[in-house]
Parts: structure tokens; C-alpha cells; sequence
């Protein structure tokens, strides 16, 4: 199968490059560096490159700027929606110019779509929440929905949540106030953290790929966890001399918009259309994971 794939080189891409290619898939990387090319990954640095590609059969669209990667002010704001919605509306529109046809067109979002849930347990079929967050996804799924008449694609959205593995992601920054003996979480800790394991997640991704799902999937282990019960978990493993929360109002001065949109509220989100049809994940617990992240 020839893939294209955008976020090829980011957090994610790097683990599921690897994976694409050792299942024998040909990929085309979008990327704007400069990168050598193999048999069996070539990479475009423009989108206009599409016109001289083999004829593509699925489309992974997961490049954006990190949520996290700096605060939420105006110009970041407009780098997000332009890294994700702009993006993936030009990858649909270049398709449809250079008459490529894709079958399956997946396309990245995140568990923000579902707002501040509290303890409510969701699915695919919740409807959208409020936020900043929330509008970004929205808009960003209904940019990768267009594929559908444009292309004639079948589309899965992927909502994504908080991916953790050993390098990289958010767990390093999670996990850096216990390195010096210190059990800490943001606000209450007692809002619900919506994880999965990167490998996992890589899982899934195939899995999709095989078994095309219509719509929304939510790629999220099927147990979340609390902040509180994620800290418990790690002291564990780790030990810890001292408890001290991050209190609410000093993470919303730090950090202002994004404290509140990515630690202070939270989902309880259930990957109800994964397990339906049929995927095991590897890593459902937090202790497993944990386990795996810091003892192996």
C-alpha cells in the first residue's frame, strides 16, 4: 500500500514510520526539511510535489504544531489552526487537483473535542464541548470530513489523547518534579487523564488501516486514570518524600488558557469503536504502562 503521511517526523510519525515499513507499506513523508530517502519512504517538502506521486491508496494526516509547545496567545492560536486546519484543507484540495483518489483518508484530532467532562464517561458519540480546544477540533475534523465528497475517501478522525512513552511527549514533563522525590499533580488532581501508550497508539493506526472505521475513533486506553491516581501509580515505582499539588491559580498565571484546556479540566474518555471491533491494546492500565515506561 502506498501511504501518503504527514507529522512523518514528529512525536508519533516516528514510531509509526518504522512500524508502516515493517509491515511492507511504500510512504510518501510530507515534510518541510530535508530528509534521505530509502526504497521505500521518499519525501515532498510542498504539497505540489503530489502531482509526481504513484498513485496514493490511504492518506495519514497528523501534522500540527504542539498543543503545549508554547502559550496560548493570539499568534499561537493562529499557528495551531493554521498547522492543522489550513494544512489539511490544502492536503484535500491537492489531492483532488493532482487526481489522486485516496480510499482512506485518516486524519489526526484529539480528545479536546469533548470540552471539561468531569467524571461523565464518553464515547464517539458525546457531542462536542466548549473551548478553544474544542473549536480547533471541530474544525480541523470537519476540514478531513471534506475528503469525503472531494475525494470519495472513506475518513476516520482520530481523537487522540494524551500520548505517553518514555522519549518524549508529555510524559518527561509529568514526570520531572518526581525525579527529585517530589509526588506532585495540577489543581484537584482529581480530573480524569484520557492516555495511551504511543505503542498503542501506532496500533491502532494499523489496525485502522486494515479495518477502515467511518468517523470518529477515540485512540485512548480503555481505563483513564486521575492526575491524583497517575501520582499514586508513579510513587510506586519511585520514591517520594513529598506531596505538593500544583495549585489551580499559579498554573493558570504560568500558563494562562492552556492550563485550564490541557490540566485543570478533564475527559473520561472510552475507546468504545476500537474495542467493538475487535483491537487488544497492549498497554490498558496505567501501572502496566507505568511499569513499561520506568522499569524496562
Amino acid at each position: 500500500m502506498h501511504i501518503l503521511l504527514t507529522g512523518g517526523t514528529g512525536f508519533i510519525g516516528q514510531a509509526l514510520v518504522p512500524h508502516l515499513q515493517a509491515m511492507g507499506h511504500t510512504l510518501t513523508i510530507f515534510s518541510r526539511q530535508r530528509h534521505s530517502e530509502s526504497s521505500a519512504v521518499k519525501f515532498i517538502q510542498h504539497l505540489d510535489d503530489l502531482t509526481q506521486a504513484e498513485p496514493i491508496d490511504t492518506v495519514i494526516n497528523l501534522a500540527g504544531e504542539s498543543l503545549a509547545g508554547a502559550r496560548w496567545t493570539k499568534r499561537y492560536k493562529q499557528k495551531l489552526r493554521a498547522s492543522r486546519i489550513d494544512l489539511t484543507q490544502n492536503l484535500v484540495h491537492t489531492l483532488q487537483r493532482s487526481d489522486h483518489r485516496p480510499k482512506h483518508f485518516i486524519s489526526g484530532s484529539a480528545i479536546g473535542w469533548y470540552g471539561d467532562c468531569g467524571e461523565q464517561k464518553v464515547d464517539e458519540s458525546h457531542p462536542a464541548g466548549s473551548g478553544f480546544g474544542a473549536e480547533l477540533c471541530k474544525d480541523w475534523e470537519t476540514a478531513a470530513l471534506a475528503a469525503q465528497d472531494a475525494l470519495g475517501s472513506t475518513v476516520t478522525v482520530l481523537r487522540i489523547g494524551v500520548v505517553l512513552d518514555k522519549n518524549g511527549g508529555a510524559f518527561p514533563q509529568l514526570f520531572t518534579p518526581f525525579r527529585f522525590g517530589l509526588a506532585n499533580w495540577p489543581g484537584s488532581g482529581d480530573q480524569y487523564l484520557s492516555w495511551i501508550h504511543r505503542s498503542d497508539l501506532v496500533a491502532a493506526i494499523a489496525f485502522l488501516l486494515k479495518h477502515p472505521l467511518e468517523g470518529a475513533v477515540n485512540l485512548t486506553a480503555p481505563e483513564p486514570t486521575t492526575y491524583k491516581m497517575l501520582a499514586q501509580e508513579i510513587s510506586k515505582l519511585r520514591k517520594t518524600w513529598v506531596t505538593m499539588p500544583a495549585p489551580a491559580f499559579a498554573m493558570r498565571l504560568a500558563l494562562g488558557e492552556m492550563a485550564d484546556e490541557l490540566l485543570l479540566n478533564g475527559q473520561r474518555v472510552l475507546p468504545t469503536k476500537l474495542a467493538a471491533n475487535g483491537f487488544a491494546f497492549h498497554y490498558p492500565t496505567i501501572d502496566k504502562t507505568l511499569q513499561a515506561i520506568l522499569t524496562q
